[in-house]
């Protein structure tokens, strides 16, 4: 398992030209640390099968997504770059006080267009 501690500083920075990409790989949920670097994921579980995806949400509001790269389980999503991350499908993470629907795309985040009164923005 890669540590945090093995993340050079200025990938903590908010730079406006970093992208997206998969920084650390741990074994199990628990070992997810609780702060990321910016622009960063963590894949979960064997390399060859990984279960999980990891990363702060872009909006900067401190929530935690989790996407399931299990195929054998719905709703799944498929990561065909690691660096710079590339995630299929769209990331739409609803919840009552907010709705954040995005893509990650080479590494850069693409906003989706609201369409529905459950928006919310």
């Amino acid at each position: 398992m890669a540590g945090l501690e093995e993340i050079p500083w200025w990938r903590w920075l908010p730079l406006p030209w970093k992208t997206w990409k998969v920084l650390l790989r741990v074994d199990e949920a628990d070992d997810v640390p609780d702060r990321l670097p910016v622009c960063g994921a963590v894949i979960i579980g064997d390399p060859s099968h990984p279960k999980w995806l990891a990363f702060d949400c872009p909006c900067r509001q401190g929530h935690r997504v989790m996407l399931n790269l299990d195929v054998r389980r719905r709703p799944a999503w498929r990561v065909d770059h690691l660096r710079p991350l590339t995630i299929a499908p769209s990331i739409d993470d609803l919840t009552t006080d907010r709705r954040c629907h995005f893509f990650i795309r080479e590494g850069r985040i693409r906003w989706a267009k609201p369409n529905d009164e459950r928006w919310g923005r």
